[in-house]
């Protein structure tokens, strides 16, 4: 039971049954103390988002810059390619199935909730974008300055961070997803909507293996190989990251999955290629997300973002794909930010995103890893075609 409890997604779905049984019988002064709750948690979550920015995205680019080379540059460039690509399929799917999935935003006879009993609030150190931009200027600046001082302290700060999210936001996080859908619960609309979201869930899961044969197919083009005899291989991976929802954990079973596909998968491209795409391909979590935004507007707010939201919202999703790390909800996380400032989210929408994010992580993190050997295949292909000499390559990520 003890280890049934150190899982997150087990702790946030309880958080939701919690909170949903708890605003069926909350009378008025309780809601008086769970809304004031709801509003502080949100505010500390609020206030991390420009910290996990930096935090996430500067150390990444000067990681990249001090490996930089061909087989870099065409890695970061796969990766963000099918991130933004998986992202826009995504929006696609959205527009096309979510008018159709019955989906009420507004409820008749709802209850108002009440107002809070206090109100401490904790602004953010600057605007989400300012941190993006700052995140992005700091990271060139200190590769081509080669300035070691400023890596080593973006490398700590990012631990730093990391330990923040660790052990301030994600035990948080269970308590503010309960009062969230404690408040929709009083409210009444929980109710209406949830079967909704277990249908988004499968939608979403359709979509990662719709995504991971254009994947493959894509890859066995381009490099002259056959894709099944690499994917193939790859269920021993795919399992792990769904046990652990992480593409930094399930690292080392990629490897030996990867390196059973040679020739299709040269040994050097391996080498270099999979510890890459663990920290910069996140296909499956961007797509996931992309939808789960539509599907949430669609709820709290009565219509799905506009076109152009959407469009930015997924290039811009594309590049804090490449900063998240490869731990659980790395990429969600990373993108509040986004989420706040391009679609307009208030802190119920976000509650609703990690949450629902949160439960089917684990498949967006398998398709993460599944489809890093789709892009090894292309890079082998890519030194292949150019005659780029195999050799030893070690990375330190």
């Amino acid at each position: 039971m003890k280890k049934l409890l150190n899982n997150l997604p087990f702790r946030l779905l309880l958080g939701v049954v919690i909170g949903i049984l708890a605003g069926q019988a909350a009378n008025l002064p309780v809601m008086h103390v769970i809304v004031t709750a709801k509003f502080i948690l949100g505010q500390i979550i609020t206030f991390c988002v420009p910290l996990i920015i930096i935090g996430f995205i500067a150390p990444s680019i000067t990681k990249l810059g001090n490996n930089a080379s061909k087989i870099l540059g065409v890695a970061i460039l796969s990766a963000y390619t099918s991130s933004v690509f998986a992202a826009l399929f995504s929006m696609g799917a959205g527009y096309t199935l979510i008018p159709h999935l019955s989906i009420v935003s507004e409820v008749d006879g709802l209850r108002d909730l009440p107002k809070l009993v206090f109100k401490l609030e904790i602004p953010q150190i600057m605007p989400v974008m300012s941190a993006l931009v700052m995140s992005v200027m700091i990271g060139l600046a200190a590769t081509w300055t080669k300035a070691k001082t400023t890596i080593r302290f973006l490398d700590e700060f990012q631990k730093m961070i990391l330990l923040i999210v660790s052990k301030v936001l994600i035990p948080i996080l269970p308590f503010f997803i309960a009062v969230t859908f404690c408040a929709l619960s009083y409210e009444g609309t929980i109710t209406k909507q949830l079967p909704v979201f277990l249908k988004v869930i499968l939608i979403v899961m359709a979509g990662h293996y719709i995504w991971l044969t254009l994947l493959y197919l894509i890859g066995g083009i381009y490099s002259g190989k056959n894709p099944w005899k690499v994917l193939k291989n790859y269920g021993p991976a795919y399992l792990t990251a769904v046990g652990t929802m992480s593409s930094a954990a399930t690292l080392a079973v990629a490897l030996r999955c990867a390196k059973k596909s040679e020739p299709e998968l040269r040994d050097d491209m391996v080498d270099f290629g999979i510890p890459l795409f663990a920290n910069i391909h996140l296909c499956g979590s961007v797509l996931t997300e992309v939808f789960f935004v539509m599907v949430v507007s669609k709820i709290l707010y009565g219509e799905l973002p506009s076109v152009g939201s959407m469009i930015l919202f997924c290039v811009l999703l594309g590049v804090f794909a490449i900063g998240a790390p490869g731990v659980p909800g790395g990429t969600v996380m990373a993108s509040l930010g986004l989420i706040i400032s391009v679609l307009g989210f208030d802190e119920t929408g976000t509650a609703l995103i990690l949450t629902i994010f949160a439960l089917q992580d684990s498949f967006g993190t398998a398709c993460n890893v599944t489809g890093d050997g789709a892009l090894t295949m292309i890079l082998t292909g890519f030194a292949e075609k150019h005659k780029i000499e195999q050799q030893k390559i070690e990375i330190d990520l």
